[in-house]
């Protein structure tokens, strides 16, 4: 059991710490993001930063790493623990396939957060921790997304969007997945979502003040 958690943390902390925003900017406008803008490696910070194709497609890749680390977190998970466990003497519950997924969840968002590539300086995990959530409880995460582009459109603040849509998921997955999934999910779900809030610390000390800047804004 510990064998096969180690093994799947560590393939989803590695799928989730690849630099999307910074490859991109890299590979076809031949700049660091880190040194434009807020000096995120997001899919906001390089959309704001002029590139509206590869901020949209910053965010679609950091969303499809989340679905990817949790749907194969699912996948192996089980395989692992039925060629590890006789391995190390131990029996693996069938109840407990899907920690695997929670894992996975909690290390890909972990892994974009604090990339070992780019001396764990990553990004807020907003659209990775969106992608765990479409794959860990596709209801609550559609619920909160919704949330998000409300406050987004009322607002036009990205941060505040981004703080209360994550708050939000922790509501909608007690609403809509308490009953299908092990407390352990619940909790690294909620987990996950005060991290991505935590990360806007800045931002929110910014709100506070009125000098956060509006989405569209020059």
């Amino acid at each position: 059991m510990l064998l096969a958690t180690l093994l799947i943390a560590v393939a989803a902390y590695l799928l989730g710490s690849i630099p999307t925003g910074y490859l991109l900017v890299r590979f076809f406008r031949h700049e660091d993001i880190r040194s434009v803008g807020s000096g995120n490696i997001g899919a906001t910070n390089v959309l704001r930063s002029g590139g509206k194709a590869l901020g949209a497609a910053t965010f679609f890749i950091d969303m499809l790493k989340g679905c990817a680390a949790v749907y194969l977190g699912g996948l192996l998970g089980p395989i692992l623990g039925v060629i590890v466990s006789p391995l190390v003497g131990q029996i693996m519950p069938t109840g407990q396939f899907r920690y695997f997924e929670a894992l996975s969840a909690l290390f890909a968002v972990l892994g974009h957060m604090f990339p070992v590539w780019l001396r764990f300086r990553g990004g807020k995990g907003v659209a990775t921790g969106f992608g765990v959530f479409l794959v860990a409880s596709p209801l609550a995460a559609l619920a909160a997304i919704s949330v998000f582009f409300i406050i987004l459109f009322a607002s036009r603040y990205v941060s505040l969007a981004s703080i209360l849509g994550s708050a939000s998921f922790t509501l909608f997955a007690w609403l809509f997945a308490h009953e299908h999934r092990p407390p352990f999910f619940i909790a690294v779900q909620c987990i996950v979502a005060f991290l991505v809030i935590a990360k806007h610390l800045q931002n929110i000390r910014r709100l506070l003040k009125g000098q956060e800047s509006r989405f569209g804004a020059k």
